[in-house]
């Protein structure tokens, strides 16, 4: 049985993992680089250990030391968490090599539902729904030509490997095709070092819906229901909620049989999220797999009650699933908003920077994953998200009024957040009512760009803060009628205010 876990990963996946670990008893490690050195995770954890250079490259994607660490600790287990090597056959295959337990999947699995063509092909082979499309990688510009007109635009030029949003292109018209092709190539090439790209027929108000799965290595495999991913923004996920608005009981069941389907037909184990695009008719296709746990899997932990790491940790282990499929149901309503160090009314250009002031939400039903603190510097050399927070209800509607309560009490000054941008995303009509797709963001662009929309409530914090000051150098000089006069220190505060540089 698993005893110590090295964590290849930082932040607040990190702390989050190691959570877990400890209520399992099993020992946990962190690695640092350079940039991370006073990182919360690195304090959470059991030991610690220096792994190089803040950029990424040079540290946390070195396979090499992340070994070397496992090895120098006796870690006998690796959890990836997600980013990074998370997704990376070569590390989950040297770990079997190394005798080190790989918390995730096996490089096979990896490697046919990393590359998109393939994973396309196997779900096929499966009866899984796929959208419209290629199954062999685009090499002759005329050939691509020639399919597209017979799918019929508007289509999606897609990059065969990697994710995020990198290397797709819509092509809505002919005239744009070869561009398109070459465009997503490069960005491909450059992401992922894989230039292969293939044809899908784009779909029209388009939600994404994706199935959290479980399987086991005794060939056992469950769903726990669906999240709604639609809120994007550059094919980023930015509002994750489960149920989602949109689905019936009838559906849900169909598409969660094809999710374990798509995870058998590779001899899947592990955690895994099968991805789908769905259109206004409920009309489903298989987009990808993610073969590791996702950014938002706290909301299918809060409305379903699993910890899904120590599903992972367990079945790791090589245990089978106690879990049924019959025996699961869902709870309530969860939504999940990710905070990031964005500057809103910049183009959501990333706002590194010291932590100044800070005051985590909290409350009934509220988590918060976070590991970030006042005084702590946001690097510029990783994803500028710095927490997660979810909400959870007994309803749809009691979850979005406790969500709004939570991010108008979630206040961090010196740096840029998109705090306000989520407020906004919560009080936005087509949200409230359920009624979004994934065009959600550029549907709803002026409401939620609001001018002057992004700066007066974050500096609450820190104009309480420097008032307090103001009052205590007052009290010193005249204790007793300053106790008695708050009220009009504040209005003094107030016409000095203007001067004051927070």
């Amino acid at each position: 049985m698993i005893k110590k876990v090295l964590v290849a990963n930082r932040g607040e996946i990190a702390i989050r993992v190691m959570r877990s670990c400890r209520e399992m008893d099993i020992r946990s490690v962190a690695v640092f680089s350079d940039a991370d050195r006073t990182s919360m995770h690195v304090r959470y954890a059991d030991e610690a250990y220096h792994i190089g250079p803040s950029p990424s490259s040079e540290s946390y994607l070195v396979i090499d030391k992340i070994i070397e660490v496992a090895k120098k600790s006796g870690a006998d287990a690796i959890h990836p968490g997600y980013g990074f090597l998370s997704e990376n056959a070569k590390f989950s295959e040297r770990c079997k090599q190394e005798g080190i337990i790989f918390i995730g999947p096996d490089a096979h699995a990896i490697n046919t539902m990393g590359d998109k063509i393939t994973a396309r092909i196997n779900m096929i082979a499966a009866g899984v729904p796929v959208v419209p499309g290629t199954t062999e990688p685009i090499t002759d510009e005329d050939e691509a030509i020639k399919v597209i007109k017979e799918i019929g635009l508007p289509v999606m030029i897609k990059a065969s490997a990697g994710g995020g949003g990198k290397g797709m292109r819509l092509v809505k018209n002919e005239a744009d095709i070869l561009s398109a092709i070459r465009g997503a190539r490069s960005e491909a090439l450059n992401a992922f070092g894989n230039d292969a790209v293939y044809i899908e027929k784009y779909i029209n108000s388009p939600h994404h819906i994706e199935f959290q799965i479980l399987a086991d290595k005794h060939g056992n495999a469950i769903h726990l229901f669906e999240r709604e991913c639609s809120v994007q923004r550059r094919h980023q996920k930015v509002v994750e909620e489960t149920p989602s608005p949109i689905m019936t009981a009838k559906v849900r069941e169909e598409m969660g049989k094809h999710a374990v389907a798509a995870a058998k037909a590779v001899n899947y184990s592990g955690a895994g999220t099968i991805e789908f695009i769905t259109d206004d008719n409920l009309n489903y296709y298989f987009l990808e797999m993610n073969t590791r746990l996702q950014v938002e899997h706290p909301i299918t932990e809060r409305v379903v009650g699993v910890d899904l790491v120590k599903q992972q940790i367990n079945i790791a282990n090589n245990l089978p699933l106690t879990l049924k499929q019959e025996d699961l149901r869902q709870n309530g309503h969860a939504i999940e908003c990710r905070i990031y160090a964005e500057d809103a009314e910049n183009n959501f250009m990333p706002s590194p920077g010291k932590i100044k002031h800070m005051r985590e939400p909290l409350g009934l039903g509220i988590r918060h994953d976070g590991y970030v603190y006042e005084g702590f510097e946001i690097p510029i050399y990783y994803d500028p998200m710095i927490s997660k927070l979810i909400a959870w209800a007994e309803t749809r509607e009691e979850a979005i009024k406790r969500m709004r309560r939570a991010l108008y009490n979630y206040k961090i000054t010196g740096i840029k957040t998109s705090i306000k941008f989520l407020e906004r995303i919560m009080e936005t009509p087509d949200f409230v009512d359920g009624k979004y797709n994934t065009h959600f963001v550029e549907n709803n662009f002026d409401f939620l760009m609001k001018p002057n929309g992004f700066t007066d409530d974050n500096e609450d914090i820190a104009i309480i803060t420097v008032f307090l000051d103001y009052t205590n150098k007052l009290e010193k000089l005249q204790p007793e009628p300053v106790k008695k006069n708050m009220a009009n220190n504040w209005k003094d505060f107030g016409r000095k205010r203007s001067i004051i540089r927070l």
